[in-house]
């Protein structure tokens, strides 16, 4: 068992002075959190070690809380770990105690991430045995009902050797990129637009390759979200008797009344209804044309949440997480745009420009500042153990079904490593 032990790091500390303390190699602690360069680190970022405990000797002049302070823990966890401590707290040198870490396990929860085709076979590997659901993105619609190929054959077949469960996304996108609301407006309204894409996505599943489908429609006319509801329950009426699954994907809503292009046509409670699973885009508060802050920041994650549970049975929902951060440009201009980071690359670009790693509490978010090469000033926001840990908190705090992870094609040990350690991962094949 992998149980949760996250330290944060301190001026002074190095890799190998953690990674004696908690009695790993540096090798180890380096592979756990994707350090590049082992030698280098941001005064604030957060590492995952993966110990259960570790066995403290005492120094001369160490006390209880010395030594708690050393491995980022509390007095009343040591003392209830040493019972030959009887409460007391005298200690000696050379005496041994026990060092605890919290066993945080929440129980069991669903996985869901999106690839793309074109993701590695190394980092696919990687994350495979930790997931549920595996949903390839994606398979585009045009206004006659047509749906695009998809050359996943990697994926899928990488999927089902894992006995985890390919999904079909279906998406209302534009081949040249973004989605498009005259696409769903067609295949939602005209009936042959509509009866060609049931034909062709009961084609696409009855291959045996998928064990469902993922409807991602997006920037749906307000005046369609009858029309949606009503493809949706179509949907449904079709391909359960066949034996196959269907998910939605929804914008984050915090109310019924939300208006806007992405939330208007999004009917949380018809959608609670109809689809076995519904993911809810919790992310892209921080997005790429606005300004710095969290992507996913969890009071506002909490916002959706406790609308999506009035309406929508919990137990079908799936919580966004995002596996990326971004990089902003100060000051920021309305139009500009932020560069996409990976989550393991920001602490190496913290390490970069010297910067040391601060910790949002409101959003439950790392971030940190610097300035680059050319004199501009910048601004980053990712995800880390700690933001991941209290993203994760929320399944079992809102009884969710799981999570649905945007995308798995970045390396992340760190997102999959704090999983393991709080839920048991179900599996439905």
């Amino acid at each position: 068992m992998v149980l949760l032990k996250i330290y944060v790091v301190r001026r002074g500390d190095s890799t190998y002075s953690i990674a004696s303390r908690f009695g790993l190699s540096v090798e180890e602690l380096a592979r756990a959190n994707d350090l590049s360069d082992p030698s280098a680190l941001a005064v604030g970022q957060a590492l995952f070690v993966p110990v259960i405990s570790v066995i403290h000797t005492v120094r001369r002049g160490q006390s209880l809380y010395s030594i708690a302070q050393l491995y980022q823990t509390t007095v009343s966890s040591i003392t209830a770990a040493n019972p030959s401590l009887s409460g007391s707290a005298v200690i000696y040198p050379g005496q041994k105690l026990t060092i605890p870490f919290p066993d945080e396990r929440w129980g069991e929860l669903e996985v869901n991430a999106f690839v793309y085709p074109g993701v590695s076979q190394s980092t696919l590997s990687s994350v495979m045995p930790w997931l549920t659901w595996l949903s390839i993105f994606a398979s585009m619609t045009d206004t006659q009902g047509n749906l695009s190929p998809i050359n996943d054959d990697a994926v899928v077949n990488a999927a089902l050797a894992a006995s985890t469960a390919p999904m079909l996304t279906v998406v209302n996108m534009r081949p040249s990129g973004g989605f498009s609301s005259d696409i769903a407006h067609s295949v939602l309204t005209n009936r042959a637009a509509q009866d060609n894409l049931m034909n062709n996505l009961t084609a696409a599943l009855s291959s045996g390759r998928y064990k469902g489908v993922v409807l991602d429609f997006e920037y749906i006319y307000s005046f369609d979200r009858e029309s949606y509801n009503q493809f949706l329950q179509r949907v449904v009426e079709t391909l359960h008797p066949l034996g196959y699954y269907v998910f939605t994907a929804l914008a984050p809503k915090i109310s019924a009344a939300q208006s806007g292009l992405l939330y208007e046509a999004h009917d949380y409670a018809f959608h609670g209804k109809w689809a076995d699973r519904v993911i809810l885009m919790t992310y892209e508060w921080g997005y790429t044309y606005g300004p710095p802050m969290s992507v996913a920041p969890v009071n506002m994650v909490r916002k959706v949440l406790d609308y999506a549970v009035t309406v929508i049975p919990s137990g079908k929902i799936l919580m966004g997480v995002p596996n990326y951060g971004y990089d902003w440009t100060l000051p920021f201009v309305q139009g500009s745009a932020a560069r996409s980071i990976s989550n393991a690359y920001a602490p190496t670009l913290a390490v970069t420009n010297n910067a040391d790693i601060l910790f949002d509490q409101p959003s439950q978010t790392p971030y940190f500042n610097y300035t680059a090469a050319d004199g501009k000033r910048h601004e980053v926001w990712f995800d880390d153990a700690r933001s991941i840990r209290a993203k994760l908190r929320l399944v079992a705090d809102y009884a969710l079904a799981g999570i649905s992870i945007w995308t798995a094609d970045r390396q992340f040990s760190q997102l999959w490593l704090v999983i393991q350690s709080m839920y048991s991962v179900i599996r439905v094949m």
